[in-house]
């Protein structure tokens, strides 16, 4: 069983469609096994984004995840990081299947609704950033 971590965006958070995002993955046979909403501070979202640091998106990357409320929590299920990244589909929505998250919820590749870890490296980096060990309930 792998774990791994997703943060829903500010544009799903002001649709008011972060329980829809929460109740498919659970549909499709993951187990939540952490969940909470936080505002996060410029300071933390760089650090979880500091991979794109030099990228002429960064800033305004940071902005947004800053600009309101998002979800974070941490997935539990068989191959849950390709799981996660199937079911969230591309990074533009224009471009995702039909059906996934970002088809469904993204507004564009930079408001596309949902990060998910992108390998189990990722997911043990982005877990310790936002979670305790205590906070994991497996």
């Amino acid at each position: 069983m792998e774990k791994t971590f997703v943060l829903i965006k500010p544009n799903v958070i002001k649709k008011k469609k972060a329980g829809a995002i929460i109740s498919r993955f659970q549909e499709e046979g993951l187990e939540i096994i952490a969940l909470k909403m936080i505002h996060l501070t410029k300071d933390k979202c760089e650090e979880f984004y500091k991979e794109h640091k030099e990228r002429p998106f960064f800033k305004e990357l940071v902005e947004f995840i800053i600009s309101s409320p998002v979800v974070v929590m941490a997935l539990k299920g068989e191959k849950a990081v390709l799981k996660v990244r199937q079911i969230m589909g591309d990074t533009d929505p224009k471009k995702a299947q039909k059906g996934t998250l970002r088809f469904e919820y993204g507004d564009s590749v930079g408001e596309n609704a949902i990060h998910g870890s992108d390998s189990l490296k990722s997911a043990e980096r982005e877990l310790a950033l936002f979670f305790l060990e205590s906070e994991l309930f497996e």
